[in-house]
């Protein structure tokens, strides 16, 4: 990545005519964005160390056995329903950041972890961080004098607009979804990660899996026709997890035959990731399985709580503000509110959990040291990566007179291919979600 970074700056410099203070300007960017994510990736992974030491895990773990020691099921249950509903309440990233890492406690690969995690990143983003991708995103597109005219004219409003918009999102996403569990299991499960490297393992749930998708997708659907784009993916998420876990304790739909992965020597290496949670003589406490999951339905309640623009938290949490404006004097600014981010909401919980959990001192520092390395070794990588996406965004500002590269990349794509454009636009966008995610796509 310094390679990319420096290949990047070279070709804005030398072909695009970019000046170098605009280089900086943008790499001062790229680092503003690059502490939102490190920030909320370390309070991820602070909160599951704390767990770790203080015995949550290990409790999490033995409550699974209870309702199904079957992976394929807490795959169904963690990142499918839990994660969406983190998705519903937060957005950018962050039930990813979560799901993933619970899921490496529970014992996945860390390989299969991060897969079953990006998936995540589909159904519930249409309404995620509580509608933002509507509200904000379409509002943001769409909404101009034109339109709102045309809309005054046939006998409509914008915001009736809007909410057309998310019920049609709702039923196109809500039948891709409900196959979701399913390709969780299959894809990125049995087939790739399983001893036997097969998809009929996957199949066998299919049933569970494919009730599972429909315990979400139809609460999701119906609360978007209804109520509007604010909580489709909290309402879906929070029915499918107490219609979910009752119909899995009660082995409703659950195959006989038991899944679960080969044992860890059998594993290839590169299914290995740097998060190590070894259980085994870190705690001898015992705690209640509610007392164990406390921390992550609190994350999920303050971020609820947080989002909800009739509170007025959030317009409380983002008055405190970090901002550079007209960066070395050119037209890039940047700026972070640190105490909206999730990562402040993580870091607030771990520190109730260090009190509730009653953990030593001892405890609490070795969480944040196994997290700090953590997040080190993860950052290398980011402060590099981050600001080269922004450098090819602002190569815009430029005196050359050609348009930003990610603008004149698909300019040059859509000249050649012609009206065949569809087809590879949204191969563009893959690109850009590889690189940066959203903002690049």
């Amino acid at each position: 990545m310094p390679l990319v970074y420096i290949s990047a700056a070279g070709i804005s410099l030398l072909a695009w005519n970019v000046s170098i203070t605009q280089i900086f300007a943008s790499s001062i960017q790229g680092l503003f964005i690059t502490f939102d994510i490190l920030y909320i990736i370390f309070g991820a992974i602070l909160l599951l160390n704390t767990l770790k030491h203080s015995g949550g895990i290990t409790a999490i773990r033995a409550g699974f056995s209870k309702i199904s020691d079957d992976r394929r099921v807490q795959v169904i249950i963690i990142a499918w329903l839990f994660g969406s509903f983190i998705e519903g309440a937060s957005g950018f990233g962050t039930p990813a950041a979560i799901s993933a890492p619970l899921l490496v406690a529970l014992g996945f690969p860390a390989m299969a972890a991060v897969m079953i995690g990006m998936m995540i990143q589909s159904t519930a983003v249409t309404f995620g961080a509580v509608g933002t991708p509507i509200l904000v995103g379409v509002r943001g597109g769409l909404e101009n004098p034109e339109l709102i005219a045309h809309l005054t004219a046939t006998g409509r409003n914008f915001e009736g607009y809007l909410h057309t918009i998310a019920a049609n999102s709702a039923i196109l996403h809500g039948i891709a979804g409900t196959l979701i569990p399913l390709l969780m299991i299959m894809m990125m499960m049995t087939r790739f990660f399983g001893k036997n490297k097969s998809w009929t393992e996957g199949l066998s749930i299919a049933p569970f899996a494919i009730f599972g998708g429909l315990a979400f997708t139809i609460p999701y659907t119906l609360t978007a026709i209804f109520l509007g784009p604010e909580f489709p993916s909290l309402i879906g998420a929070l029915t499918g997890l107490a219609i979910v876990n009752f119909a899995a304790h009660k082995g409703f739909l659950i195959p006989k035959d038991n899944w679960d992965f080969a044992p860890v020597s059998e594993w290839e290496s590169d299914w290995v990731g740097n998060i190590e949670i070894k259980l085994d003589s870190l705690t001898d406490k015992k705690m209640p399985i509610w007392l164990a999951w406390a921390p992550y339905l609190l994350v999920a309640v303050f971020l609820v709580l947080s989002r909800l623009p009739q509170l007025g938290i959030g317009n409380f949490l983002k008055s405190v503000i970090i901002r550079w404006s007209s960066i070395f004097n050119t037209e890039i600014s940047a700026s972070t509110t640190p105490l909206y981010l999730p990562g402040t909401i993580l870091i607030f919980v771990v520190l109730l959990t260090f009190l509730f959990h009653r953990m030593k001192g001892s405890e609490c520092l070795k969480s944040i040291s196994d997290s700090t390395k953590i997040i080190l070794s993860a950052g290398f990588v980011l402060i590099f990566t981050v600001p080269m996406v922004r450098i090819y965004i602002n190569s815009g500002f430029n005196a050359s007179g050609l348009a930003s590269m990610p603008v004149a990349m698909a300019q040059w794509v859509a000249e050649t291919v012609g009206n065949i454009w569809p087809f590879f636009a949204p191969w563009i966008g893959a690109l850009g979600g590889f690189h940066r995610g959203q903002q690049y796509s």
